[in-house]
């Protein structure tokens, strides 16, 4: 059976990114994205929809966006779909996130795509602040997948090599 895992989000952030270090010392960060949507519904008036989104970013995308981005900041995030599941005091919870293998900051350096710098103490890296979550697994830390084929070589953000001249039908 096919199957596709493929997220693309563009919002803004809900909360400073707080950058934390799994045992191993790889970089994490967990950011809180906040995505629009506006529609007509039944009687044609326009309402506006918030979806928050939990999106956790590894490694190199996660110290830059705790360096640059801030709470407000808009940001495109690419990734895949993770289900935690966990138990708290004998009662079992989920959560769907996105685990964000490519980000793009939007806007300019003044219009909430920059902001401050700093990144915090090496902490460990457990989620929920103690609050029951579920703990970072490194196994989903990894390149992004070569999701439109190709190569993957070449450094294209995982999208392979451009097409040859003699490729292109016009």
């Amino acid at each position: 059976m096919a199957s596709f895992n493929r997220v693309i989000l563009v919002g803004n952030l809900t909360r400073d990114p707080e950058l934390r270090y799994t045992p191993t010392n790889t970089p994490v960060t967990e950011i809180g994205l906040a995505v629009n949507d506006r529609r007509k519904n039944a009687n044609g008036e326009w309402v506006d929809e918030t979806t928050f989104v939990d999106v956790t970013l590894w490694a190199r995308q996660a110290e830059v966006a705790s360096e640059y981005l801030t709470k407000g900041s808009s940001v495109l995030i690419e990734g895949r779909l993770k289900l935690d599941t966990w138990e708290t005091d004998g009662q079992k919870r989920s959560k769907l996130r996105v685990v964000g293998e490519r980000m793009q900051m939007l806007g300019g350096r003044g219009g909430g795509g920059g902001g401050a710098g700093g990144g915090g103490a090496r902490q460990g890296a457990s989620s929920g602040g103690g609050r029951g979550g579920p703990q970072y697994d490194e196994s989903e830390y990894g390149p992004p997948a070569d999701v439109y084929g190709g190569s993957g070589g070449g450094g294209g953000g995982g999208r392979g090599a451009p097409p040859a001249d003699d490729d292109i039908p016009f």
